[in-house]
């Protein structure tokens, strides 16, 4: 008895002791032990990702890879995986293993080294949100009283899921999530069990036993959790033996981005950072989902590519990249091509070749892939010699006219096909948006933004051109200007008494008709009109007119020059001043984030753009709606002026017949369309912008040197009827894409017309003077009107009428 009694002494001191011991360790830790509280508001560091409107991944930010999962997403299997790896006994326990601790309190007495640890899944958590991986006592202590309160605040499940988050597994990988893209490019449902034994496998040493780096390491662990699976009768005798006899597969890979739109996502990266800081925007899990369409991204991007490469086509082949080897010497062989390849900084579209062999009207060329191909004649028989912007060579005749072995050249697919190729020179923006809210559907800053992070779309604010032409209309109709209005299309003579010498403005091309109608002069871009109409408003009316369409003082000159394009601005700042005439009047803000969520696809906010409203809307709720900047009748007035821009007038059987500058969108054979080009003096700058009611697209081409002309192009005798020749313009240079991009874009759409408001008249029209006809035949057509301006004198039947209406103001020069 006395024996017993001492006995239960004994514990009761040792086990008080010990009591005593916890409590004095708790305290002497107590300051250092972290809130665990933040775990119910847990931020993992999660890339930010950025999205199209219908869901497309275009890119990611952010130093760690980690795709969040919800543990009831997360195979069975992979779940098992872990449990019979890193704590089997995880939902019995209470943060804390006593077995698992006495485990390993053996194994340290009996080897005198921490071999093994007692580490549960809830302790693991502690140590990866608030300690060190270092391998001491006072650590474990920590890490014991964090994981008991964890366990009282969370659940199993939200425990286990958290830790399933944060783990790191290598390759910047942190989580399962993040570690299946990256090893795999799979979600976690696409895994095999081999794969997900491999990835539970990487928490115990994630840089020495990632299948990437030490693939057999990697192999024997992973055969290991298959072990341990099997001996906790998760998986069968067969699963086991079929699993681990499965090949390493392995590999690297980056985000499963979708549609690569680096312009349109690095403007969301500018736009998080500014608004939330680098470490929150990057490391939040934001979800950004942007406005543009992913197809319509894609055919706006091939769209602008394929344009740059016409242009740089029909002017001339510029010689290879380098030259490996000359004639006289000994030519390289496929393994000496294929190592130097690799080191050439590829430009997608473009793919680094070189020449290895000549025939007559052909071409051998080796890839980066070490893969022969051949480049006929079709290929490669554009390439004249470049000798300036406005000079080209003769047509090449043979393949040696062009290449020679050695020489390391571009090459890309074309019509499915390689072709020869080169880097184009100039640059080019489009922007298209929805004219009745300012929604960018697509947005392109150059050719490639790896060669140039430069979003000429926002960045680059270049001279208009013609392009500025209907905002000065668009004034002139404000005062006592009809579309039926005539105005002198002749030269002018303008002495400047500052410079000592005449300004002489000419047309483009340089010819004259004389009388001629607004709707005619504007859709035939006459820049002489264009000059009279803003004498006849007055410089400063004009220019403050147009900054009514939202663009900068600084950016409009008050000088005459201002009627020729002398304006500066972005193709997204021209896109949305012309938004006005599509949308009735109003002056749209271009928006281009639609909705933000978090990792698991909570709504964080959603775009609140201003619309177009009705007048009774506008009244109502100005703070929703965009507000009116001109009259709906005046936006109708230059919008179906612009048609003309593209469907012209006249009779063509009748040899009155003219077209506009934008008549190549007539391929479209949709009569809901208007346009604009633009060009500046000596081609510097192209442009070409078109709209129907829902839909505004812009395109900009030009060198990103301001000062360089876009040149010409002369006759090209291999290319046959089709190609473009003479100087550079709007309508060659820019509308060729946009006319390629609308074509996709609309290909689904129901016509768009803008239709007459309220207000306006139509009556018909004597189209040589202007005046009211009472014919119906050629010489005549309807015209729009706003009650009140129409003409009041009729054409007389001999022609001797006056073409130029009483309304005219006094001050209007003519001639």
């Amino acid at each position: 008895m006395n024996l017993l009694k001492r006995l239960l002494q004994t514990v009761f001191v040792f086990g008080l002791f010990g009591v005593l011991i916890l409590i004095g360790l708790y305290f002497y830790v107590k300051s250092d032990i972290p809130s665990v509280k933040v775990l119910k508001d847990v931020q993992l560091q999660t890339p930010m990702q950025v999205f199209t409107r219908d869901g497309k991944l275009i890119n990611q930010f952010g130093e760690k890879r980690r795709i969040p999962v919800k543990i009831s997403d997360v195979p069975e299997p992979m779940l098992n995986a872990f449990l019979a790896t890193e704590d089997n006994r995880f939902y019995e326990h209470f943060g804390i293993d006593p077995i698992g601790i006495v485990r390993s309190f053996i194994v340290l007495v009996s080897t005198g080294q921490k071999k093994q640890g007692a580490s549960t899944i809830t302790m693991q958590l502690a140590r990866n949100f608030f300690l060190t991986r270092e391998k001491a006592y006072i650590r474990k202590v920590k890490e014991i009283f964090i994981a008991l309160h964890i366990e009282r605040l969370l659940s199993k499940d939200e425990i286990f899921e958290l830790y399933l988050n944060k783990i790191e597994l290598g390759h910047r990988s942190f989580g399962i999530g993040a570690a299946a893209q990256v090893y795999y490019g799979k979600e976690l449902n696409e895994l095999t069990l081999p794969q997900m034994a491999m990835i539970a496998g990487l928490p115990k040493a994630p840089s020495a036993l990632n299948p990437i780096r030490n693939p057999t390491r990697a192999k024997a662990r992973r055969n290991v959790v298959l072990g341990r699976m099997l001996a906790e009768k998760y998986i069968t005798q067969a699963e086991y033996h079929a699993a681990v006899n499965a090949p390493i597969t392995a590999k690297r890979h980056g985000a499963e981005i979708e549609l690569y739109a680096p312009y349109i996502s690095e403007m969301v990266r500018a736009y998080m950072v500014e608004k939330y800081g680098t470490d929150t925007a990057y490391n939040s899990g934001f979800r950004v989902y942007t406005t543009v369409d992913a197809a319509d991204q894609a055919a706006a991007q091939q769209a602008l590519i394929n344009n740059l490469h016409d242009y740089d086509r029909r002017h001339g082949f510029r010689g290879p990249n380098a030259r490996y080897w000359q004639p006289e010497e000994t030519p390289w062989t496929t393994e000496q091509i294929t190592a130097r390849l690799k080191k050439v900084k590829a430009i997608a579209p473009l793919h680094a070749a070189v020449v290895t062999a000549l025939e007559e009207q052909s071409a051998t060329i080796v890839m980066p892939s070490g893969n022969t191909i051949t480049l006929d004649w079709s290929a490669m028989n554009w390439a004249r010699a470049y000798i300036t912007e406005r000079r080209q060579g003769r047509a090449p005749k043979v393949a040696s006219d062009i290449l020679a072995p050695g020489m390391q050249i571009w090459v890309r697919q074309s019509e499915q096909k390689w072709v020869l190729s080169q880097l184009p020179q100039p640059a080019s923006a489009l922007v298209s948006l929805d004219p009745q809210s300012g929604q960018i559907k697509a947005l392109v800053g150059g050719y490639s933004f790896k060669q140039s992070q430069y979003n000429r779309a926002v960045q680059a604010k270049r001279q208009v051109g013609s392009n500025i032409k209907p905002f000065i209309y668009s004034a002139a109709l404000e005062g006592d200007y009809t579309l039926a209005t005539i105005i002198n299309d002749a030269p002018i003579n303008h002495w400047d008494n500052s410079l000592g010498v005449a300004w002489r403005p000419k047309n483009s091309p340089d010819v004259y008709s004389g009388p001629i109608r607004i709707r005619r002069a504007l859709a035939q871009s006459k820049n002489v009109v264009s000059i009279r109409l803003m004498r006849g408003v007055g410089l400063n009316n004009t220019a403050d007119h147009i900054l009514k369409f939202g663009f900068s003082d600084e950016d409009v000159v008050r000088s005459e020059s201002l009627a020729l394009g002398s304006a500066a601005m972005t193709p997204l700042e021209m896109a949305r001043g012309m938004s006005a005439f599509a949308n009735g009047g109003h002056l749209i803000e271009p928006y281009f984030i639609d909705r933000l969520t978090d990792a698991f696809g909570n709504e964080l906010g959603t775009a609140s753009p201003l619309r177009v409203c009705s007048e009774e809307a506008l009244e109502a709720d100005p703070y929703t709606c965009a507000p009116r900047i001109i009259s709906e009748k005046n936006a109708f007035l230059v919008a179906d002026a612009l048609k003309s821009a593209i469907w012209g007038g006249g009779s063509w059987r009748h040899k009155t017949g003219w077209t506009g500058t934008g008549w190549r969108a007539q391929t479209l054979k949709r009569k809901d369309l208007a346009g604009k080009t633009g060009t500046t003096n000596n081609a510097v700058d192209t442009w070409f912008t078109g709209f129907n009611q829902n839909l505004l697209t812009t395109v900009w081409v030009g060198f990103d040197d301001a000062s360089k002309p876009l040149g010409r192009a002369a006759y090209n005798t291999n290319l046959g009827k089709k190609q473009i020749v003479g100087g550079e313009a709007g309508a060659t240079t820019a509308q060729p894409a946009w006319v390629s991009f609308m074509r996709h874009a609309l290909q689904e759409e129901p016509l768009a017309p803008i239709e007459p408001p309220p207000g306006l008249v139509s009556i018909r029209i004597d189209l040589k003077t202007g005046l009211l006809s009472e014919k119906n035949d050629y010489t005549s057509r309807f015209e729009y009107f706003e009650r009140g301006t129409a003409p009041t004198k009729y054409v007389l039947d001999s022609g001797s009428s006056t073409p130029f209406d009483d309304s005219l103001p006094a001050s209007e020069e003519l001639f």
